[in-house]
């Protein structure tokens, strides 16, 4: 095996407030009741960070990426201070990449110049559709000209680097439909796009009472076209949903689908760090806000924590690693996960003997079967 070296380090921090909650998400968001209290919150987060430190080892962070919920609902200075206090705390390189997650319907003028002022150089805008109709039946709040009033605005302020969330396979969405969609984000020319479908997720809204959704055949329609259109354009398909132009990939989430680690901060998130001795552990917080408010800093503030076992290894590089088109290699297997290739030879042979993987100098990849069915695929790693 390759010398043993600690994977990039990463951080993600969590905002979990929204105005509103939409049907679809089943992420750990909660609508906003009241006031919005930054400063207690921000003390949390950075308690939070502290008590994470003992996995940090001097390594720097590759990577911030602030979520949500809708972290725009914070102001410029409250990112300011966050950002500043990570500083006080891990050694950021400047080539560190820092990216907060925006909601058209909750910005306001001035606030991208403040973001940027604070050290944001990447944003992420949740645009979901232009279609003012499929944005009504999603419950979001914002419309079509204020989703490219926003990244107009972003673009004023100096941001380079600008990824724009679509979503396809929607409510009374059909193929033209879908195609206009993607046309109208491609004409505002961002480094990065995220086209992904709409999915029934347990314990939401739509998933206890489904809207009527395109059928199979149409959805995989939809997505042949739209992976077409981005790539006639300059986008390059680099993950299931992440299309980017040239070195414009996120590196954050390129650090989750390469099993990098990550310390995780705020309610309800999750972080995965390597030690010394190769063991891998994953922790998650607790996600009521109030419960988490009350323990950041402490041991009660932590839900659970796990160490991996070598088949749950396994398992969660395979699931995050065939998500990339350019696959994976050997060394990066034993690399990341510290285990002998060896353990997986015969599962990764019945892969390639049924179609689904592919190998080529020492890089495995999924084929565009293993792509379209990659449930099955992993089942292989079972």
């Amino acid at each position: 095996m390759p010398a043993f070296l600690l994977p990039p380090l990463s951080l993600y921090i969590h905002i979990p407030w929204c105005i509103q909650k939409c049907p679809y998400c089943d992420f750990n968001s909660r609508a906003l009741k009241g006031n919005l209290n930054e400063d207690a919150y921000i003390d949390a987060l950075l308690a939070d960070l502290d008590s994470e430190l003992f996995q940090v080892h001097g390594r720097p962070l590759h990577s911030i990426f602030i979520g949500g919920g809708t972290p725009s609902l914070f102001s410029g200075s409250a990112i300011t201070r966050l950002l500043g206090g990570v500083r006080q705390r891990v050694t950021l390189p400047a080539s560190t990449e820092i990216t907060l997650e925006a909601n058209p319907g909750t910005l306001e003028a001035g606030r991208f110049e403040a973001y940027r002022e604070a050290g944001v150089n990447r944003l992420s805008i949740g645009i979901q559709s232009f279609d003012a109709n499929c944005l009504q039946r999603l419950g979001r709040i914002h419309g079509p000209d204020e989703a490219i009033a926003a990244f107009h605005s972003a673009k004023t302020a100096g941001f380079e680097r600008i990824n724009l969330d679509l979503m396809f396979g929607l409510p009374g969405q059909d193929l033209a439909m879908a195609q206009l969609d993607l046309e109208r984000a491609i004409e505002l020319r961002p480094e990065h796009i995220s086209y992904y479908q709409l999915t029934l997720e347990p314990d939401t809204p739509f998933y206890r009472s489904p809207p009527t959704l395109p059928l199979e055949d149409d959805l995989w329609e939809i997505q042949q076209q739209g992976q077409t259109l981005l790539s006639k354009h300059g986008y390059q398909q680099y993950e299931i949903s992440a299309y980017a132009q040239s070195s414009e990939q996120c590196r954050h989430n390129l650090n989750y689908w390469t099993f990098g680690d990550y310390l995780g901060i705020g309610a309800g998130a999750h972080g995965k760090s390597t030690a010394l001795d190769r063991s891998i552990t994953r922790r998650w917080k607790r996600p009521e806000p109030a419960a988490y408010l009350a323990a950041a800093g402490t041991d009660h503030a932590l839900s659970g924590q796990k160490s991996l076992g070598s088949d749950e290894i396994t398992l969660e590089f395979m699931m995050n690693a065939l998500r990339l088109h350019q696959g994976f290699s050997q060394s990066l297997y034993e690399q990341r996960t510290g285990l002998p290739f060896v353990a997986i030879a015969a599962s990764i042979e019945r892969t390639i003997h049924d179609g689904l993987l592919k190998s080529c100098n020492d890089i495995f990849m999924p084929t565009p079967l293993g792509r379209r069915f990659l449930n099955d695929l992993l089942e292989k790693f079972l």
